[in-house]
């Protein structure tokens, strides 16, 4: 396994991380498809086995299932120095006021939750689960800034939002001497490549590393066309999901996935591996985040690592994309609003 850095940090991070919002046990969660503590323990350990350092879960993921589940395998298979462990803070937690959000007083609070269920004294890169457009910014790094200090974090990440929101937390990190984002978790895929336009451009220019959420597309890169839509992720996701690969793009998709598909019969691979190795290939791009269901899952994201595709591969995946709309920035609140609204976005530059 060849490491690298996060962003322009010191920070060493395996080239694929593991997604544990899909482990949590069923009745916390996600009946159809978490996966339980003892189906999630030998694929966290096939993952360290294979030279993966890098872990990301949330403290929502499971109602805080996820964090347990991962912390106690970390300290049964690996040595705590040696892992990156990535969690999450925003959405609700609990009923009532404060249990949700990134108040200062939510923020103390759910970090030292998230380390208990963790079982860890430190939190290695502590992100924001989107913006919080009901606290002022300067609350929410000023107290981000304080976790730092305190050592219970050592890096801070956000997830996706507007790039003018981004850049002004960074500007406003960087003019009080606050600790800065240093990672940019958002959604990048060949079927969805909106993130191109304004917030690729500004993690290159503030040397900010991404990490890729849903990098197969909910599963829809990984098989022919016929099933991109059958795995019980994709078809639980909802309204955000839809609204994310609607129907209007239903023949440029197709289109994308049959190109995926001959490319990996030309290297022997998985279509998985392909479309994780197009990822591999952005100069922005850190790791993906692989939702490791099964050891298959696991092996063709490593496999991805020895994939080198030509610059007319290239050209073939990307070709038939069309612009999506964009609604990187929307909150979980305002989705239904957003659909109603169905807003293009803009050609590509």
């Amino acid at each position: 396994m060849q490491y690298r850095k996060l962003g322009t940090t010191g920070l060493d991070v395996s080239p694929i991380a593991i997604g544990a919002m899909s482990y949590g046990e069923p009745d916390r969660g996600h009946p159809v498809w978490s996966k339980g503590e003892e189906e999630a323990r030998p694929l966290i350990k096939h993952a360290l086995e294979a030279g993966i350092n890098f872990f990301d879960t949330a403290n929502m993921y499971s109602n805080g299932s996820s964090e347990e589940i991962l912390g106690r395998a970390l300290r049964d298979f690996a040595d705590r120095d040696e892992v990156v462990i990535a969690t999450k803070v925003r959405h609700p937690m609990r009923q009532g006021p404060n249990g949700r959000g990134l108040s200062r007083k939510a923020i103390l609070a759910e970090v030292d939750h998230s380390l208990q269920r963790l079982g860890t004294d430190y939190i290695d890169l502590y992100q924001i689960h989107r913006n919080d457009h009901s606290t002022p910014w300067e609350e929410t790094l000023e107290a981000l800034n304080d976790v730092v200090k305190a050592g219970k974090v050592r890096y801070l990440g956000a997830s996706s939002m507007f790039a003018w929101e981004f850049a002004k937390a960074l500007n406003l990190q960087k003019q009080h001497g606050w600790a800065r984002f240093v990672s940019m978790q958002d959604h990048y895929n060949l079927l969805a490549r909106e993130e191109e336009r304004e917030m690729i451009p500004l993690c290159l220019d503030e040397g900010v590393g991404t990490i890729i959420w849903s990098p197969l597309g909910r599963g829809r890169l990984a098989r022919a066309w016929d099933d991109a839509r059958a795995t019980a992720r994709s078809e639980t996701d909802g309204a955000y999901a839809d609204l994310l690969y609607s129907p209007a793009e239903e023949e440029s998709n197709r289109a994308i996935v049959n190109a995926v598909g001959e490319v990996a019969a030309a290297h022997g691979v998985s279509r998985a591996a392909i479309a994780l190795a197009w990822l591999r290939r952005q100069p922005v791009v850190t790791a993906p985040l692989v939702g490791a269901g099964s050891i298959e899952q696991i092996d063709d994201a490593i496999a991805s690592l020895e994939v080198e595709l030509t610059d007319d591969e290239v050209t073939a995946l990307i070709a038939p994309y069309t612009p999506r709309y964009d609604f990187q920035g929307v909150s979980d609140e305002a989705t239904m609003e957003a659909i109603r609204r169905r807003v293009p976005g803009m050609a590509l530059s």
